[in-house]
């Protein structure tokens, strides 16, 4: 009898930078992760509306239509969500900001440019993929 491949952990990434997100779906692809990708607001509103909760969320703070702080409210007030790692992900280092993102419910605040072994590591500290 063949046994059953567990699944990939799934990793939402909301980015509406072309280049930040094929870069972000490389990475995670390689570290294990299956990767749904929201470009703007909108996209990521419905999603966290209309399907389960990912393993991990990377969420820019600056979206069109929906920002990360609308979007990480959303998160926790969804029951199936609340205890999932939302790591914020943008170009905004104000003080002012990382604590709006941490009170709002985020996990953790990377400001961009990253380090892509940095991601990863901090990843890992929420979620353990399989290789």
């Amino acid at each position: 009898m063949e046994q059953e491949k567990p699944s990939l952990p799934i990793a939402l990434v909301v980015e509406d930078d072309d280049h930040i997100a094929h870069l972000l779906k490389f990475m995670l692809e390689r570290a294990g992760y299956r990767v749904e990708l929201a470009r703007d607001g909108r996209v990521a509103h419905d999603y966290i509306q209309s399907q389960p909760a990912p393993t991990v969320v990377l969420l820019d703070l600056m979206l069109p239509f929906f920002d990360g702080l609308q979007l990480v409210t959303l998160v926790r007030s969804q029951p199936s969500w609340q205890s999932v790692p939302v790591i914020m992900l943008t170009a905004k280092a104000q003080e002012s900001d990382i604590v709006r993102a941490l009170d709002a419910g985020a996990n953790d605040y990377i400001v961009k440019p990253f380090q892509p072994d940095e991601l990863l590591a901090r990843l890992r500290r929420f979620v353990r993929p399989r290789p």
